[in-house]
């Protein structure tokens, strides 16, 4: 968690923002935070909504922003024992370092990872802002999963490799982007330290990827990304080789 909170003014984010941003929604936070910060509650759908035998999960929508982590662990807490899997959605240039944290969090606690959109029944014809006041409390509330044009980012896949058993929806688009280093509070970093932190968070993201078991390509890849200022999508046929989902996720 320290950690955690030292990302929280010197951070790598990703360079682009994902695919699939939604509408900017008021902040949850207090001074500082992001409007579309990542939010997380608990949905409720059909047998068989999030898979097999499975009908409730939690639903992390947003940006990963450096407080991120709070609030999945204050969530985690409150359904302690239930192991409920959790639904990714992200977008935005997330907190990456956050973003590992969130998954090491979901390793420690042994919970399943996705991707996928979740459409609460009761948002229908609310805005954002009205949509947002009734997710805030963190549900449960009843809910389909969206899986028509399946996204995931940098951010997803830190996310999702912290999964006990991890899987993506057909069809998803699996795009990594490279690193951007910025400070939260002195936005002005020097080309030499710039350098030292990407590559000091190259290998923290390395070593973690390596700890979730996912293949060291999957690094080289971010870090060529970061080098030449490039998107790669990562075609489904290499999930399973890269171990970016579990065997027979895919």
């Amino acid at each position: 968690m320290r950690s955690a909170f030292l990302a929280g003014l010197v951070a790598a984010l990703a360079t682009g923002a994902a695919l699939g941003q939604d509408a900017a929604r008021p902040p949850i936070g207090g001074i500082g935070s992001a409007p579309d910060a990542m939010i997380f509650h608990v949905a409720h759908g059909p047998e068989g909504a999030c898979g097999p035998g499975c009908s409730n999960w939690i639903a992390a929508e947003g940006t990963v922003q450096f407080d991120t982590h709070k609030r999945l662990i204050a969530i985690l807490d409150r359904h302690a024992g239930r192991k409920l899997p959790l639904v990714i959605h992200s977008w935005g240039r997330s907190n990456l370092h956050v973003a590992a944290s969130l998954g090491r969090v979901l390793h420690e606690r042994g919970i399943d990872t996705t991707e996928g959109v979740t459409e609460v029944g009761a948002c229908a014809g609310l805005n954002a802002a009205e949509c947002f006041a009734l997710k805030r409390p963190g549900g449960p509330l009843d809910a389909t999963l969206d899986l028509t044009d399946p996204r995931c980012d940098l951010a997803c896949v830190l996310i999702l490799a912290g999964g006990a058993h991890r899987s993506l929806p057909p069809g998803t688009r699996l795009v990594l982007s490279g690193l951007e280093i910025r400070n939260r509070v002195a936005p002005n970093v020097s080309d030499a330290h710039r350098e030292g932190l990407t590559a000091f968070y190259s290998d923290r993201f390395r070593a973690y990827l390596r700890d979730m078991g996912i293949d060291g390509e999957l690094a080289d890849i971010v870090d060529r990304d970061t080098d030449q200022h490039r998107s790669t999508e990562v075609p489904a046929s290499d999930w399973t080789r890269l171990h970016i989902v579990t065997s027979g996720s895919q």
